[in-house]
C-alpha cells in the first residue's frame, strides 16, 4: 500500500526514526512523498533515493558519529578557539562532512539534485534568519533565483540540520544577497501540515513518525537558571506551532517516540544506547500500526 510520511527533527535521535521505518517496512507500506525535518530530512532523503532500513542501519553502524563534528583549524588553546568560532562563524561545527557523507550515500544511488527525483516526492524543511521565513526545499527555491531542478540534495539536508549555535548556518546566496540559512526545526520540526490541504482530496494516507511524547504525556520545564531558560526557550520555539496543528488534526496518524532522555547534539552515543533507540521506534510503530485504521 501506498502512503506519504513525515519525519521528525531531532538530531542523534534520529536512531529511533530508523527503528519505527523498520515497523512501517514490515507492514508493507511504501512511501510516495516524504517531508523531513533535521534527522528526518536525513530519514526521507535516503528511503526517497531506494534506500530500505536496513540499509541505512548498516550506514549508520559503519561509521563514528564523531566524525561529524568538523572544527576548523586550531592556532589558539581549545576552549577560546571555540568560543571564538562560535563568535564569528556562529557555530562550533562546520557541518561540511555531514553533507559529504549524505552526499555520497545519495550519489551511491544516482540521486545529487532534486532533478534527480520524481516531481514532489521529496521536501525539506530549514529557516531563513535573514529573511525571518521558513523554507521549503525545493518549493521555496524559486524565491532566491535557484532552479529547484539543479539543487543539492545533500545540501538541503545539510541546511535542515544545521542546529543553531552547533552547526554553522549555511550561506545561500540569491540574486541581491547571502541568506543565513539553519535547522529547519526552529519553525518547524515536524510539517505534516506540507501534506494538507483544504482545497484538495488527500490522495493517499499520510502517516507520521514524531520524536517526542504526545503533547498531553509531555513533561513541563523546570526553569531555575539562564542555561535551562534558554533549553526552554528554544524547545518551545521549536515545537510550539507543530504541536498546536497537530493537536487539532492528525494525532491518529502519529508514531509518537518519547526520546526527550537523549539529548540531539549527543554524538557520544554509545552502540548500546543506538540499539536503545532503534527498538524503541521499531516497538512504537509496531504498537500503533497494529491498530491504525487508515
Amino acid at each position: 500500500m501506498y502512503i506519504d510520511g513525515v519525519f521528525s527533527g531531532g538530531g542523534i535521535k534520529g536512531f529511533a526514526l530508523i527503528g519505527a521505518l523498520q515497523a512501517i517496512e514490515e507492514r508493507g507500506l511504501v512511501f510516495r512523498r516524504l517531508a523531513g525535518t533535521s534527522a528526518g530530512a536525513i530519514i526521507s532523503s535516503f528511503i526517497t533515493a531506494g534506500y530500505t532500513s536496513n540499509d541505512i542501519v548498516d550506514m549508520m553502524n559503519e561509521m563514528d558519529l564523531k566524525m561529524f563534528l568538523d572544527t576548523r583549524t586550531k592556532f589558539l588553546p581549545s576552549a577560546l578557539t571555540k568560543w571564538l568560532f562560535l563568535y564569528w562563524k556562529l557555530g562550533l561545527y562546520r557541518g561540511e562532512r555531514l553533507e559529504k557523507w549524505v552526499k555520497e550515500k545519495l550519489e551511491a544511488r544516482g540521486v545529487r539534485t532534486f532533478g534527480d527525483l520524481p516531481p514532489h516526492s521529496l521536501r525539506i524543511v530549514a529557516s531563513d534568519l535573514t529573511n525571518g521565513r521558513m523554507v521549503v526545499i525545493p518549493d521555496d527555491l524559486l524565491r532566491y533565483g535557484i532552479s529547484p531542478e539543479t539543487f543539492s540534495v545533500a545540501k538541503a539536508v545539510r541546511m535542515s540540520c544545521s542546529i543553531p549555535y552547533f552547526f554553522e548556518p549555511v550561506k545561500l546566496k540569491s540574486k541581491d544577497k547571502t541568506n543565513l540559512i539553519v535547522d529547519g526545526g526552529v519553525l518547524s520540526n515536524f510539517p505534516i501540515w506540507l501534506f494538507d490541504d483544504d482545497k484538495r482530496p488527500k490522495v493517499r494516507p499520510v502517516l507520521g513518525v514524531k520524536l517526542s511524547s504526545k503533547d498531553e504525556e509531555r513533561e513541563i520545564n523546570h526553569i531555575k537558571n539562564a542555561i535551562e531558560l534558554f533549553g526552554a526557550l528554544f524547545d518551545t520555539m521549536k515545537d510550539a506551532h507543530d504541536a498546536r496543528y497537530i493537536s487539532r488534526r492528525h494525532e491518529r496518524n502519529i508514531i509518537f517516540i518519547p526520546t526527550d532522555h537523549v539529548l540531539a547534539t549527543e554524538f557520544t552515543l554509545t552502540d548500546e544506547r543506538k540499539k536503545e533507540l532503534l527498538e524503541l521506534g521499531k516497538n512504537r510503530g509496531r504498537e500503533f500500526l497494529m491498530k491504525w485504521s487508515y
